[in-house]
């Protein structure tokens, strides 16, 4: 369910920010990573990053702020495909699987951890959640309106986590 809502969240965020004129939407705002297309850049970069840490494979950023696009198109492009290898990843996993534990190196204060990989894909969905929050933040003060990224109108809209 959680993949799924954050691929629907991503494309109502994309859909709502590709709206605005360029220069407004790479604006530095003060938000945490500045602008909007920062911030989708740094959604983009913390998936790839905990991806490759679930699947030991594709390529990690190593700074939190990289901009791996800055053509729009292309950003959109990559996160369309991020979305989908992580719905195709959580859809594969077992209760096996998610009981299980995984080992990987933090970026910010290098160290190995150990954990359980159920608390770590919560982790996982609740930071896109957090950062698309700021998006619509600005998406709210600059366009007077952006879409609801609701979990309950995702699951009315789907049925899926409803039964």
């Amino acid at each position: 369910m959680m993949a799924g809502y954050n691929a629907w969240s991503n494309k109502r965020l994309y859909d709502a920010a590709a709206a605005l004129p360029d220069d407004v939407y790479r604006r530095d705002y003060g938000a945490f990573f500045g602008s909007i297309h920062r911030t989708l850049n740094h959604i983009l970069v913390g998936d790839r990053i905990w991806m490759s840490r679930f699947t030991g494979s594709g390529g990690a950023p190593t700074e939190l702020d990289t901009i791996l696009f800055d053509d729009f198109g292309e950003l959109r492009a990559a996160r369309r495909s991020e979305d989908a290898r992580i719905v195709d990843y959580v859809g594969g996993l077992s209760e096996t699987d998610l009981s299980g534990r995984f080992r990987y190196r933090t970026i910010t204060k290098p160290a190995e951890i150990d954990q359980p990989l159920s608390p770590a894909l919560t982790h996982f969905f609740n930071h896109q959640t957090h950062h698309r929050g700021q998006a619509h933040c600005l998406l709210t003060q600059l366009a007077g309106d952006a879409p609801s990224f609701d979990l309950i109108l995702y699951q009315r809209e789907t049925g899926i986590g409803l039964t």
